[in-house]
């Protein structure tokens, strides 16, 4: 169980336990009206389902400070819809689904490491690395005479993601892609 926390603890970035569940303050506003009590604004996300909403607390309310926990893991492997991970400490393999894990998996490649989030010892979630490398494995050639600046082409990339990239991108070749936008950033290497 998380520490006991008073309203004037609250801030950007503190993890909640609400109703039993963790929620993360995505944005907080203090204000202090001329009479009456402090009010405390927070923009909250639910940590499990992602879903985010504004609530507003006084400053007698007391809250439970979330018990999370986040460990380093290697990506194993997929089977059918579940993701396999080993924790770099202990060496124990777990598991996540496809829904938990959302659009984080389109990143994912054998042996990369990334932060497992722990709710009461469940994972509940990953952050990855800003930047990965992957590698185109299919892409139409650019239409001949299609040199309009800017102009992009969608391809697939190895985990079946698709991006729009530069004309000039070709199978094989590994690109950079920013996994907080899921945008192509630069070809690191040529087939």
């Amino acid at each position: 169980m998380g520490a006991t926390l008073n309203a004037g603890d609250l801030r950007k970035g503190l993890k909640l336990e609400i109703d039993g569940e963790p929620y993360l303050i995505v944005d907080f506003e203090f204000t202090k009206p001329g009479k009456g009590q402090a009010l405390y604004k927070c923009r909250l996300k639910n940590l499990i389902t992602g879903v985010q909403f504004d609530k507003t607390y006084r400053s007698g309310d007391k809250f439970v400070e979330a018990d999370t926990d986040e460990q380093e893991v290697e990506y194993l492997y997929k089977d059918g819809n579940n993701y396999y991970f080993m924790n770099m400490t202990t060496y124990e393999q777990v598991e996540m689904t496809a829904d938990q894990l959302g659009d984080a998996a389109n990143f994912l490649t054998e042996n990369l490491k990334v932060n497992m989030l722990f709710f009461k010892d469940r994972p509940i979630g990953i952050t990855l690395p800003n930047f990965v490398e992957l590698k185109v494995i299919k892409a139409e050639p650019g239409v001949k005479g299609d040199t309009a600046s800017g102009a992009t082409k969608p391809v697939t990339l190895e985990t079946g993601y698709k991006v729009q990239v530069p004309l000039f991108v070709e199978e094989g070749d590994v690109l950079k892609i920013d996994t907080r936008t899921g945008s192509y950033v630069e070809r690191v290497s040529a087939k």
